[in-house]
């Protein structure tokens, strides 16, 4: 179902000295540094397979998700999903996919949750049926009876969290990527978090729900 073999990333930064003078040297002649964020990255996940990866901060977990779900292009290396290669086949690709960025909102700020959900509905072109049966789990397993009519942005982070990861099931993904949606949440938060992953993997029954926390995979 994934397979990524020899990815490399590399990323170039320009490099500024301290001051006014610098800053017009730079204009003329700029020096760079470079980032080797992927290095012949290369697994294979199969279908219904949960898998988790940890390590530090830069070790390349974000950058690995964001090759496997088409918002960056690799240097070098072919990855394979779904018989899809992420950034080149994007407008098909990521009808099959699910992604949770911990730093980053997919629900619109000053809207209720169920509103966002409407349009999500909407985007994805989820039939009227499939919606409101797939609402009603995410509704049910993750709690969100209790603010889903309140706008994101009065909500706490771990309901915001929680909000999120509903979002990006709502369509019914084959996979989910995970990049710490976690984060800021309390101990007994997460686990519920980890309990719900689990959970919605048995129901689906063939989504491989991927939670991209680390440089080194396990698979579990």
């Amino acid at each position: 179902m994934i397979e990524l073999s020899n990815i490399n990333k590399t990323f170039k930064i320009a490099k500024r000295g301290k001051g006014a003078t610098a800053a017009l040297i730079s204009l003329f002649k700029r020096e760079y540094s470079y980032v080797h964020a992927l290095d012949n990255i290369s697994f294979n996940i199969a279908e219904g397979e949960i898998v988790g990866c940890i390590g530090p901060n830069g070790a390349g977990k974000s950058t690995t998700i964001k090759v496997m779900s088409g918002i960056l292009v690799p240097d070098s290396g072919e990855c394979g999903i779904l018989g899809f290669t992420p950034w080149r086949d994007r407008r098909e690709y990521v009808r099959n996919i699910g992604v949770v960025f911990g730093q980053r909102n997919q629900l619109w700020w000053d809207v209720p949750i169920i509103d966002s959900f409407e349009l999500l509905k909407d985007i994805y072109s989820v039939g009227d049926a499939d919606y409101k049966r797939q609402l009603a789990l995410l509704t049910e397993t993750l709690n969100l009876s209790d603010f889903i009519n309140t706008p994101l942005r009065q909500l706490s982070l771990e309901q915001r969290m929680r909000a999120e990861i509903a979002a990006s099931l709502l369509h019914s993904p084959k996979i989910l990527f995970l990049d710490e949606p976690t984060i800021g949440l309390d101990a007994v938060s997460k686990i519920a978090a980890r309990q719900f992953i689990k959970t919605i993997n048995a129901e689906k029954k063939g989504s491989s729900l991927k939670s991209m926390a680390n440089s080194s995979i396990t698979k579990k």
